[in-house]
């Protein structure tokens, strides 16, 4: 069975029609101008997102991603428990990752959404 797992940039969220199924912003801080009331109905999820540390690392630099996906990945495999709202949905039906990042191909929405669908696979190690 296939898990429709979604990501969108939280801004285009906020100004057009919402995404199909439940929506879970995976930022760990949260997206400079915009209110929590335009986001009603979205579940905050921020200790999915990568650390500070990590985060200053990468600083959205493209020939970083890689490393970075590996590091986030390894961050997330050491904290499976934050992810179980956000898997539980995702077994229900489709669901969308919500992230700030201007970069839509190199943003931890994307390492986190493959790292899902592996974990819903049976594809993925970890705790």
């Amino acid at each position: 069975m296939g898990h429709d797992i979604g990501v969108e940039r939280v801004y285009d969220e906020v100004r057009g029609e919402p995404p199909p199924g439940e929506l879970f912003l995976v930022d760990r801080i949260w997206p400079r101008g915009v209110r929590k009331s335009s986001l009603e109905g979205v579940r905050w999820v921020k200790e999915a997102g990568p650390s500070a540390d990590l985060r200053s690392w990468f600083g959205h630099d493209p020939d970083r991603f890689e490393e970075f996906a590996r590091r986030y990945r390894e961050e997330l495999s050491g904290n499976r428990a934050v992810l179980e709202p956000i898997l539980e949905a995702a077994r229900r039906g489709p669901v969308t990752l919500l992230y700030s990042a201007r970069d839509e191909e190199h943003n931890q929405a994307v390492v986190l959404r493959d790292h899902l669908a592996e974990l819903l696979s049976g594809r993925a190690g970890g705790n």
